[in-house]
């Protein structure tokens, strides 16, 4: 997976250590006993009194899937909504091949700007067209469900 220069992923070169699971699973598990509501840490450092912080319950959730995939010890990578991505980054993020990306995009599937020579795709964009691609998968599946059980 490509990543932008000023990233510095956790798994592709190094995945969590045993350690840092332990420690992802306990936190997220803690989140999730309070979720619901604000949800307020305290830090302890050994130089400084305790700092306080308050955690909104959409950043307790996206804290609480973060913590969940360095638990189970995957890959990692955060991506801004506005960050300009190249196709192979973008390709990576669908798991989809870079010329059948390039296809998507020429089709007018995902929409993307020309710099120079080379597509550039804003992220936002990007899983636009995968919440609605996915939408797509999940009807699909359903509906072939329910052919199922009709014809039991």
């Amino acid at each position: 997976m490509t990543i932008p220069a000023y990233a510095q992923e956790l798994g592709a070169d190094r995945l969590p250590s045993a350690s840092e699971k332990a420690a992802a699973n306990q936190l997220r598990q803690i989140l999730a006993a309070h979720a619901g509501g604000d949800v307020k840490l305290r830090v302890l450092d050994e130089k400084s009194k305790p700092a306080k912080v308050t955690l909104s319950p959409a950043l307790s959730g996206l804290l609480m899937e973060l913590l969940r995939h360095i638990g189970r010890g995957d890959a990692v990578t955060l991506v801004p909504v506005h960050e300009m991505l190249t196709t192979q980054q973008a390709a990576d993020i669908l798991n989809v091949s870079r010329p059948f990306l390039i296809s998507l995009l020429e089709r007018g599937d995902i929409s993307y700007t020309m710099t120079g020579r080379h597509r550039r795709i804003k992220a936002e964009d990007l899983f636009a067209y995968r919440r609605e691609r996915d939408g797509k998968r999940s009807k699909a599946l359903s509906d072939l469900a329910e052919l199922d059980a009709e014809d039991m």
